[in-house]
This record gives structure tokens, C-alpha cells and sequence, in this order.
């Protein structure tokens, strides 16, 4: 597999390979890595922009978060509080984050791929809009978005259980 850096922005420095951006040093050299689902980092700075949502609750609730660009849907809401379960902690085995995209930003996102296209198969009241938390990427085109939580879920957790993001 080939590699190759670029310069980022701020004086950062990106090694990408196969297209995908795999690590990102910050100008001070703070280390970020992305993974398959989710955008990690060592430290919050590393990521500079923000990008403000508005989650709607299953009561119809208005709550607006903010994110930093790379981070997922899911873990968005869970750092937040909002009851977004992800049973299988966003390893596409489970349609429990799935969520309804507002129309203006559902073509802003890449086409969901054959393996999320199967979990959401499995969602309850399923909408042209839907996709799952977990795959949902926040990026600065997705400013002012609304991440609507369906009425209804399967549970995957039982006796009350509650999900703590790790």
C-alpha cells in the first residue's frame, strides 16, 4: 500500500494511503488517527472545527450540540446525553442508532454502503432519510443539521441496562 503526506491545515502534517486519511499531526505534533467509524484523538485541540447540530428527542425536543468535524453521530449523542443506544458499539451489527437525517443535508452525505443499508433493514419505521448514527460523519457541510430520533427502536439491551460510550 502506498503512502503520502501532505500538508494540513495550520501547519499540521497528513499521511494518507489508499485515499483515506490515516493520521494527523497537529502543529504542536499532537497525534490524531482515524479508524474505520470514528474519528479518536489524543487530544480535543486536534480537531479545530466545530459544527453545530440539533438533535430532536423521541418527544419531539429540540437540542442543539455541538461537534468537532470526524466525529460520528452516535457518539455525538451519547457524549451529550441523548438516549441514541449503539448496542453494538458501531460495529454495523445493529440498527439501535439509527436516526432520521433532515432533507436538506441527507444528499451531503456519501451514499450509505451494502452493509448499512442491511442494518437499517432492520430498523423500525424506516424513512428515504434514515442512516445510522454510526456511520454519520460530522463534516462543516453538515452546519445546522438535525438528527431526528425515531419514536420507536429496538432495544437490543435488556433490564434497564443503560450504554456508557467508552
Amino acid at each position: 500500500m502506498a503512502a503520502s503526506l501532505a500538508a494540513g491545515r495550520g501547519g499540521g502534517v497528513l499521511l494518507y494511503a489508499a485515499g483515506r486519511l490515516l493520521l494527523r499531526l497537529g502543529p504542536a505534533g499532537r497525534r490524531c488517527f482515524r479508524t474505520a467509524v470514528t474519528y479518536q484523538a489524543e487530544d480535543e485541540n486536534c480537531m479545530a472545527e466545530i459544527v453545530n447540530v440539533v438533535f430532536v428527542d423521541r418527544a419531539g425536543q429540540r437540542i442543539p450540540v455541538q461537534g468537532r468535524a470526524g466525529e460520528d453521530v452516535l457518539r455525538l449523542a451519547q457524549k451529550n446525553g441523548i438516549d441514541l443506544e449503539g448496542a453494538c458499539e458501531a460495529s454495523l451489527a445493529c440498527s439501535t442508532c439509527h436516526v432520521y437525517v433532515s432533507h436538506d443535508f441527507v444528499d451531503k452525505l456519501p451514499a450509505p454502503d451494502e452493509r448499512e443499508e442491511d442494518m437499517l433493514d432492520m430498523a423500525p419505521l424506516l424513512q428515504e432519510n434514515s442512516r445510522l448514527g454510526c456511520q454519520v460523519i460530522l463534516c462543516k457541510e453538515l452546519e445546522g443539521a438535525e438528527f431526528t430520533l425515531p419514536k420507536i427502536t429496538r432495544n437490543f439491551y435488556v433490564d434497564g441496562h443503560v450504554p456508557k460510550p467508552h
